[in-house]
């Protein structure tokens, strides 16, 4: 049977066509899930929360919970989850705020193992791992084939580029750009996600590429404007520098406010 005899669902919300639900899973008033999502027992899912299709949310997660936010008085702020997530046991994660945008996003084909916890106002892109517990704060930014070790946790306000690699244990307080393994408390730059680079199909005179410009980033003793300046040449004819170098000229507020780990 799809959706259990005990599960509790609002008289509004939006079940797709194959939406299975466990025992004593809670469903709110808000919610719409897509076809094929698979939600285990002892669920909460609170609105307003838009769930895509063929995702899988397992036993004691709580999805769409109000904002850990002092400041929250309980207005209609949203969730936005896309596609083929997969939320393990335990998983916490937050509608938005009217502080920022008012709805936390996160895309596709992301795995939250058990324990992981998605703050307010965050936007996550595909293809991310959280591994067991951790943690981003509020209004957090993260790219495409972010991986996150167990246990580490990402500050509020601060952003992480594509294909970085958060080490476990480690805590993020500043901006780690594109294509960089972060490691320590507080999180210092390591060296170049080689190996997740070499798995998504970059060749070796590209990663090569990436590392040089690691080095000019971060070895060569240049002022932070004046690498910039060099990998925005070298981008021209090293394309796979365009993420980096888009990173480091990003002039919002959010990036003057908190630089990039150094």
């Amino acid at each position: 049977m799809p959706i259990h005899s005990t599960a509790l669902i609002a008289p509004d919300a939006e079940l797709a066509e194959g939406v299975e639900v466990g025992a004593y899973t809670v469903i709110g008033a808000g919610v719409k899930i897509g076809a094929g999502t698979w939600i285990g027992a002892h669920v909460v899912i609170d609105g307003p929360t838009t769930i895509g299709c063929d995702n899988r949310i397992f036993q004691f997660a709580s999805i769409g919970a109000a904002p850990q936010d002092l400041m929250y008085r309980g207005e209609p702020t949203r969730l936005e989850i896309g596609d083929r997530n997969c939320f393990r046991e335990n998983c916490t994660i937050n509608r938005g705020t009217t502080k920022d945008r008012l709805v936390t996003c996160i895309a596709n084909d992301n795995l939250f193992m058990a324990g992981a916890h998605v703050g307010h106002d965050c936007v996550i892109g595909s293809h991310c791992v959280f591994a067991n517990y951790a943690t981003l704060g509020g209004h957090v930014e993260l790219g495409d084939w972010v991986h996150m070790g167990g246990f580490s946790g990402v500050h509020q306000f601060c952003k992480v580029g594509p294909h970085a690699f958060i080490a476990n244990n480690t805590a993020v307080t500043r901006d780690v750009p594109p294509f960089v393994m972060a490691v320590g408390r507080p999180a210092e730059p390591h060296s170049v996600n080689a190996e997740g680079l070499k798995r998504r199909g970059y060749t070796p005179e590209q990663i090569r590429n990436i590392k040089d410009a690691y080095k000019i980033l971060y070895r060569s003793k240049l002022k932070l404007s004046q690498a910039s300046a060099e990998l925005v040449q070298r981008s021209a004819r090293q394309p796979e520098l365009l993420p980096l170098v888009d990173f480091l000229n990003d002039s919002t507020p959010r990036r003057e406010r908190v630089g990039i780990v150094r």
